[in-house]
């Protein structure tokens, strides 16, 4: 997309030194604005899709109309926040009106011109040029309900997954005008899907405070007696800074507060991006000589791409508070005493932009690579960001309030806004939203080396691309996924992480479900691109029509779970074993063992894909009783191996413990005590002899499903059982002369055919 014409020459370019006055200068007559709230008025009633967190119909709440001239500016006054700012920021809350230009009869403010223009003013001054925070007020009509909005304007944002030009934030302040009592702060966060920062009834003698994410400036509350700092949840007596609604409905989330707040400050890693335009970094871009490298996020931050790492960083620091920004007809103390500098700001009224119709620049894009069989990536595309007075919450604010609990809690006080369905007093019951828990797949010390996972904190949060949103999402928490207003039906969900190879999926979100936990039951493990090995499967040279597929890990249960049409493909750790199973069209089940080699990993081929090893390809999957079996016949081999060779290592004289494990089919009755007279190491040996019974009475259940025997295979699925249950018997005299993790990874696997086993007799499929 092309840009606007250089306007550099001055022509039709308004002269940035005389175009405002950066006090609070002449109110603009509001009679003046009456066509354009008209239309915004009936824009307010129509909203947009992800609105307030639910994807129906908008609350109808009642009209708002223009607060008094007077009370409006004494409000804005008392509660104009206090911001404070990362000690890396480098773009701070500014007047666009120097970068407008004129296109096509319209009033715009250019990208370029905002970008560039803010850091040559930066360089010149040596300090965040004309600081200014712009206000606005409503009304709501019968009611003493108004609210005063501070809206906050940045040249840039560079985000990991949305970078884009120019930037407005707002901070919603609820007040009852009765009163005087602020009833309730809503702070923006980074999209329509991810839930703002909110404080239900805040001091009324404490000045707001505003904490903004580094780079993209999401605003985070604080409210407590540590200032410069966020505080999700409450403890050692100091007040949480959010009470926003808590997750209830994942078992792994519960009491987690549902918002953005603040990763940095929460202990958890966040590494930042170089934005990049027309495959270049933006600071190498011609029509941008005053922005270098070091305007953006610094350095020891950034990374040049998410796949750039072989695994996440663990040394980016954490924040650490520089500028405090500060209403420059208020002292502060506070600030003073916190902060490294104090800037003071400007207060003007937001009606004095109102004839600026757009903020243009470019298209820049990010892309979210997602795993398939042939691997792709979504370029998803970061317009430049909206006017704020021609949003539906400029007019009516309660559209931003996205907690369930404080809609509800307003509707309870005030009549003029609606207590609507899709809000609610209990915790997630009213999200309408996908959730999970991201986490990081690490190898499990009760596992055979090599050989089982367990999963972690993620440490480093990661970015979320539902694809019927062109927004990325971040993690909050330490891994927490959250994206409200998804609409009803299927969608692919897509996780990327620094130095994580990506993880994707397909999920149905249902209009009678008003959360839909992604993942295996809420959790979505990503594994570092140095351990990484990528399984894949394929139904185009099989006989059957493969609809869903899951992994399974021996120690970490079920790490993933997706529908799917024909094809799949998943990175797993090469340090895991893994059952992987297919369902098709009749709900038939296959089952597959995987079990990378963990050397082979992390290889230097050159490639920074993340791929290291040619994929693990199920070739041909199918479903029914004869893979199962097959399945079964795998794991059982694979584990009689292992035994063998411990009881080689321990021993290595392959004795005989007397006991006869025949493959006729016997039950677990037959034979004696598993061998355990003779000590551990004949306990070992006996265990291996079961374990071979299993292999050939599986193999045998494998052939005649095969040849279409169902009599035949049901009594050698019978006899499968038989020899696990055997297998048990021997695994609990053999334990002691066992390493712990292969005795651990024996009962595992046990369970595990024994499910598979009582699928494939259930089976309609041979």
């Amino acid at each position: 997309m092309d840009r606007a014409p250089d306007k550099r020459d001055g022509e039709n370019e308004t002269d940035p030194d005389d175009a405002f006055d950066g006090a609070s200068a002449n109110r603009v007559d509001r009679r003046t604005r009456v066509d354009r709230r008209t239309v915004l008025g009936a824009l307010a009633g129509a909203g947009s899709a992800a609105v307030a967190g639910c994807s129906g119909s908008k609350p109808d709440d009642a009209a708002t109309s223009d607060l008094d001239p007077d009370r409006l500016d004494e409000l804005a006054a008392r509660f104009a926040p206090t911001l404070y700012f990362d000690a890396a920021e480098p773009w701070f809350p500014t007047d666009p009106r120097p970068y407008t230009v004129e296109e096509d009869g319209e009033t715009v403010v250019d990208g370029f011109e905002a970008f560039d223009g803010y850091h040559e003013r930066y360089d010149e001054a040596g300090e965040p040029p004309n600081p200014t925070v712009f206000y606005n007020g409503m009304r709501y009509e019968d009611s003493p309900l108004a609210v005063v909005q501070f809206w906050f304007y940045s040249a840039f944002d560079q985000f990991t997954a949305n970078f884009h030009w120019h930037d407005w934030e707002v901070l919603h302040v609820f007040v009852d005008l009765d009163t005087g009592d602020p009833q309730l702060y809503v702070a923006s966060s980074h999209s329509r899907s991810v839930p703002n920062n909110e404080f239900l009834d805040p001091d009324p003698d404490v000045v707001p405070r505003i904490l903004p994410e580094l780079g993209s400036h999401s605003s985070t509350l604080s409210v407590n007696e540590q200032a410069d700092t966020f505080q999700r949840v409450g403890e050692e007596g100091l007040l949480a800074d959010i009470t926003n609604t808590t997750i209830d409905t994942v078992e792994d989330l519960l009491g987690i507060p549902i918002a953005y707040g603040l990763p940095r400050d929460e202990g958890a890693r966040l590494p930042f991006v170089v934005p990049e335009y027309e495959g270049e970094p933006i600071y190498d871009h011609p029509d941008l000589p005053s922005v270098t490298e070091e305007s953006l996020v610094d350095g020891a931050l950034t990374i040049r791409s998410l796949d750039a790492l072989r695994s996440p960083p663990t040394d980016l620091p954490l924040r650490e508070t520089g500028i405090a920004y500060r209403y420059g007809d208020r002292e502060d103390p506070i600030a003073d005493e916190t902060a490294d500098e104090v800037v003071e700001y400007d207060l003007v009224e937001s009606a004095e932009l109102e004839e600026i119709s757009a903020f243009t620049g470019p298209q820049l894009s990010f892309e979210f690579a997602v795993p398939q069989a042939v691997e792709d990536a979504v370029a998803s595309h970061i317009t430049t960001t909206g006017v704020p007075w021609e949003q539906p919450r400029y007019e009516n604010p309660a559209l931003d309030v996205t907690a369930g609990n404080h809609r509800s809690e307003l509707a309870a006080r005030y009549d003029a806004i609606a207590e609507d369905p899709s809000f609610g007093d209990g915790a997630a019951e009213s999200l309408d939203a996908v959730v999970a828990r991201v986490t990081q797949a690490t190898e499990s010390d009760e596992a055979p080396d090599g050989e089982g996972l367990t999963t972690t904190d993620a440490g480093v949060e990661s970015f979320v691309l539902i694809e019927s949103d062109p927004e990325a999402v971040p993690t909050f928490a330490g891994g927490v996924a959250v994206a409200n207003g998804v609409p009803e039906g299927d969608h692919r969900l897509t996780v990327n992480g620094a130095g994580r190879t990506p993880h994707s999926e397909t999920l149905t979100v249902s209009a009678d479900e008003p959360v839909t936990a992604a993942g295996a039951d809420g959790e979505i493990p990503l594994v570092a691109r140095e351990n990484a090995r990528k399984v894949e499967l394929s139904d185009a040279e099989s006989d059957v029509d493969l609809t869903r597929t899951a992994v399974e890990d021996d120690f970490a249960g079920r790490i993933y779970d997706s529908a799917i049409d024909g094809s799949d493909a998943v990175y797993v750790h090469a340090g895991g074993a893994y059952t992987t199973e297919v369902r098709d069209a009749d709900d038939e089940v296959g089952a597959y063992r995987v079990n990378p080699d963990p050397a082979a990993s992390g290889s230097d081929d050159g490639d920074d894909s993340g791929e290291t090893e040619d994929p693990i390809r199920i070739e041909r999957p199918e479903t029914g009783a004869a893979p199962l079996a097959g399945y079964v016949a795998d794991v059982a081999e694979e584990t009689r191996a292992a035994v063998a060779a411990a009881a080689a290592e321990d021993d290595g004289d392959g004795s005989d413990d007397g006991d006869d494990d025949d493959d006729s089919g016997g039950g677990s009755g037959a034979g004696g005590g598993g061998g355990s007279g003779g000590g551990p190491s004949n306990a070992v040996n006996g265990l291996e002899r079961a374990l071979a019974a299993a292999v050939d009475q599986a193999e045998r259940a494998e052939e005649r499903a095969r040849e279409g025997d169902r009599e035949g295979t049901n009594r050698q699925l019978a006899n499968v059982l038989d020899r696990i249950a055997r297998i048990e018997e021997r695994l609990a005299a053999a334990r002691a002369g066992l390493p712990p993790g292969l005795a651990n990874a024996t009962g595992k696997r046990i369970e595990q055919a024994t499910k598979r086993v009582e699928q494939a007799r259930n089976s309609e499929k041979l």
